[in-house]
């Protein structure tokens, strides 16, 4: 399994604007065959910091990922609204077992 967890932090006045453009990217992005689980999270102390945790069976799905066109309307559509460029952090599986994803 690959592991991503990616940290984003927007700027208020995109909270709203980002929620929507990150639930449809999110709601195509699990229906690709490379992906395991797309979970989007929003910070309950700061509501305009959110994680993605992107599971995909192989190294190479994430970037099949990166070259699906909702992916690409995601990434131009939020450029603007970061407050500071968002942080992917690689992760390896220990637990569950692969079996279990």
């Amino acid at each position: 399994m690959h592991i991503v967890l990616v940290h984003i932090h927007v700027k208020p006045e995109f909270r709203d604007a980002f929620i929507q453009a990150t639930l449809e990217n999110a709601q195509n992005s699990i229906q690709e065959e490379g992906i395991a689980r797309f979970d989007f999270l929003q910070q309950k102390e700061d509501l305009n910091r959110f994680t993605l945790i992107e599971v995909y069976y192989a190294d190479s799905d994430q970037e099949k990922h990166r070259q699906t066109a909702h992916y690409l309307k995601w990434r131009e559509a939020v450029a603007e609204m970061m407050a500071e460029p968002r942080q992917g952090v690689q992760y390896s599986n220990i637990f569950p077992g692969e079996g279990a994803w």
